[in-house]
């Protein structure tokens, strides 16, 4: 094993110094109405080599390529443009001037049904930091602001992307291809848990409703794909501050810009916005947290790039409510979280061929302590105490044959240690997740794409493997139409939550079949989406019994004998040409959605599935005004709740329901304003957004869904924190200028 390993990194090694022998250099500047533009990227065409322009517009970078060759510029706001180059021994030096994209859509790039059938051009979004920012509602999250689009239902109780009739759980979430196991902060029961990464951290994202990529896996329903920021256009420092928190961070660039680093420091705190509104919540101890990151970037002499990020964090907080039990007054939570994430990816090209390797590390921590309060006495704490560790490992390797065709494989590792404290039960859940996986994108014609891919696991802790294909299928049929399927077997394991005593347990599996169509034009674009997806091997669970301080029953999975499906239709359209200098979407979706799994009696409508959703946003930025306003309204049918309980029948325990409803319908107006008041200064020397948003202006009074007491005669509605939050805060940037992103962007 020693002598593989040395020969390996031998390998490494002499393939790096044969990149960096007999390199070229080409350099260049790219303008627009003579004006150097920065995050230009220039692609020597079937290859790898490349870069990105600075802030002047400048690029450069290296090759070992020779002969004729094509060097093509891209960005989302400007036309393509490729150069006839030739390369020989002597540095070349390329100059290009760009001109505008007029039908460029900059919030939300709906691009479903193109000629490439790749998992971006396929993808229900790609959001940018700035979209996610200027969507009013959104708080500055991106889970939240996918909640916006089709196919993710809103559901407040709980933390986690809900995608067309899945839990959210069944969502998984990675970041430069490494899977991110603790994305959101702890949580207690009722209260969602928030994200924990900042969104400035990404570049960008591609959220897959369904029918996404080989290279991942482990989820029923979608992915989300983070892609992390490379090197920075210079230093900064940014500063911000709020009632809520205060935060400060850097990021410092190399002189020769070949290397960065950066770290940032947070604190929040809601004692004092606690004092200013009416909470539905009695926090007894205010929600608070502190947050650091730190992050590397390097970039080699041979072309290579590392990124590194690291993140710490801790939340905590105390609820006390009405108890639901006879014999006590009240009930009371506390939680106190802690978590740490590392992620560390490399990326190179060797020859012909592209190396994406990554890993990341997860651990958590989350302490709740339950106890009753009755004649105003605390009762005795029961503690549930979870502790994991969570080492991820994936490599893939990637050789392009031309310009929209590659075929690519590799392999991934997920090892989960688990250690689970709660009265009787120490329980210590451990498993290694191994993948391998391989996949081609093919382009036929001009007019026609597929990629197909198949992906095998295996688990150390079911004792069973699984195959699953994955296909799509990308055509244009007319001038601004296109049309893509996609088909896919998916599979993941039972959460380990409910893994508390012996079962025989297999992968949970779902089935996808997606069609799309759309049509994009100047400045317009309308999809029409409709999906089935069929669920299989579902867990069935039991109770164990309650917790005397909660009502809430503790769940073992029993067997896969669950089923479900769940399908429907969706709609968007997003206009940014009818009405001067707005931007808006309109997103429509409906769904059907079945189960019989975890402890239902039956096949029932699960209670986190609405049938009807629609989302509206619209933006619009005054530059004389200095001032951007965003809007937007959410809408859901109610969704049903249910109590579940046991019953004694011939000697067996079965399931029914005790208790059933529907809740109200959900609706939410959100507005908010962002003013810059740096717009248009000379020699500014520190750059300023001034926030107000404005959370369910209306105050209307949502419902997430119901409580009930052990014996189900008595409940209690799960409701928001609050009914209005007002939030406001200043963000100050020194060394870099925002303002002009935030007007391009439409903030």
């Amino acid at each position: 094993m020693k002598t593989q390993t040395q020969r390996f990194l031998f390998l490494i090694a002499f393939f790096s110094f044969s990149l960096s022998y007999a390199q070229v250099k080409i350099t260049g500047k790219v303008t627009f109405r003579n004006k150097g533009i920065s995050e230009i990227n220039i692609t020597l065409k079937d290859t790898y080599d490349g870069a990105t322009t600075d802030t002047n517009g400048n690029f450069s970078f290296e090759t070992s390529e020779k002969g004729n060759h094509t060097l093509i510029f891209t960005h989302p706001k400007y036309n393509d443009v490729e150069k006839p180059i030739v390369i020989e021994n002597q540095e070349i030096s390329v100059n290009v001037e760009l001109k505008e994209q007029i039908n460029e859509i900059d919030a939300v790039v709906i691009s479903a049904g193109s000629i490439e059938a790749s998992d971006k051009k396929r993808a229900t979004a790609l959001l940018t930091p700035i979209d996610v920012y200027t969507t009013a509602g959104a708080d500055g999250q991106i889970t939240s602001a996918l909640t916006y689009l089709p196919g993710v239902q809103k559901v407040g109780e709980s933390e986690g992307l809900f995608i067309r009739g899945g839990t959210g759980t069944e969502s998984k979430i990675f970041m430069d291809g490494s899977l991110i196991n603790n994305y959101f902060s702890s949580s207690v029961p009722g209260i969602a848990g928030r994200d924990r990464f900042n969104t400035s951290l990404f570049k960008g994202n591609v959220f897959s409703s369904g029918g996404y990529s080989a290279l991942y896996g482990q989820a029923l329903s979608g992915a989300l794909m983070l892609e992390s920021v490379d090197l920075p256009d210079q230093s900064s420092y940014d500063f911000g501050i709020s009632p809520i928190f205060a935060n400060v961070g850097f990021q410092k660039l190399s002189d020769d810009k070949t290397h960065s680093y950066g770290a940032t420091l947070g604190y929040s705190n809601l004692n004092l916005m606690q004092k200013v509104f009416d909470f539905n919540t009695d926090f007894i101890d205010a929600p608070q947290g502190l947050n650091a990151d730190a992050n590397f970037r390097i970039k080699t002499k041979s072309g290579g790039f590392f990124k590194y990020y690291g993140k710490y964090d801790t939340n905590s907080m105390g609820v006390k409510t009405e108890s639901l039990e006879a014999d006590n007054e009240y009930s009371l939570i506390k939680l106190k979280g802690k978590n740490t994430y590392h992620n560390l990816s490399f990326k190179q090209k060797f020859g012909k061929y592209l190396l994406n390797a990554g890993t990341s590390y997860s651990f958590n921590r989350t302490g709740l302590n339950f106890s009753t309060e009755p004649n105003d006495i605390e009762s005795d704490k029961t503690r549930l105490l979870t502790d994991g560790n969570y080492i991820n490992f994936k490599a893939v390797l990637e050789r392009k044959i031309n310009r929209i065709s590659a075929v690519r494989g590799g392999f991934e590792l997920n090892n989960t240690d688990e250690k689970l404290t709660f009265e009787e039960i120490n329980k210590h859940y451990k498993d290694l997740i191994s993948a391998a996986f391989v996949e081609t994108d093919l382009g036929f014609s001009n007019n026609l794409s597929a990629k197909i891919g198949v992906r095998a696991e295996n688990s150390s802790y079911l004792g069973k493997s699984n195959i699953a294909p994955r296909l799509a299928l990308a055509y244009r049929f007319a001038k601004d139409w296109t049309t893509s399927f996609a088909y896919g077997l998916f599979y993941q394991n039972p959460e380990s939550k409910y893994i508390n005593g012996p079962a025989n347990l297999d992968f949970q599996k779902s089935q996808h079949y997606i069609f799309q169509v759309q049509r994009a034009t100047d400045g317009r674009s309308l999809r029409f989406e409709a999906f089935y997806k069929k669920y299989d091997q579902l867990i069935k669970v039991s109770n164990l019994g309650f917790n005397d301080n909660q009502a809430q029953p503790i769940q073992r999975a029993d067997n896969n004998n669950g089923f479900g499906y769940a399908k429907g239709l969706e709609l968007f359209w997003r206009d940014k040409k009818t009405f001067d200098n707005i931007d808006y979407w309109i997103s429509y979706s409906y769904l059907d959605s079945k189960r019989d799994f975890m402890n239902y009696p039956v096949s029932l409508q699960p209670n986190f599935a609405s049938a009807h959703t629609l989302s509206a946003v619209a933006k619009r930025f005054i530059p004389e005004w200095k001032l951007g306003v965003n809007l937007s309204y959410s809408y859901a049918k109610g969704r049903p709740y249910y109590d579940f309980a046991t019953k004694e029948v011939n000697g067996s325990s079965i399931n029914y329901t005790r208790n059933e409803g529907r809740l109200k319908d959900y609706n939410a107006l959100n507005l908010s304003f962002n003013y810059l008041p740096n717009l248009g200064k000379k020699d500014a020397k520190a750059f300023t957004i001034f926030v107000l948003s404005i959370s369910n202006v209306l105050g209307t009074k949502n419902v997430y869904g119901y409580n009930f007491s052990q014996d189900g005669s008595r409940s209690s509605g799960v409701v928001p924190p609050i009914n209005t939050f007002v939030f406001v805060g200043a963000f100050i940037s020194f060394g870099v200028d925002k303002t002009q992103d935030a007007i391009n962007n439409n903030l």
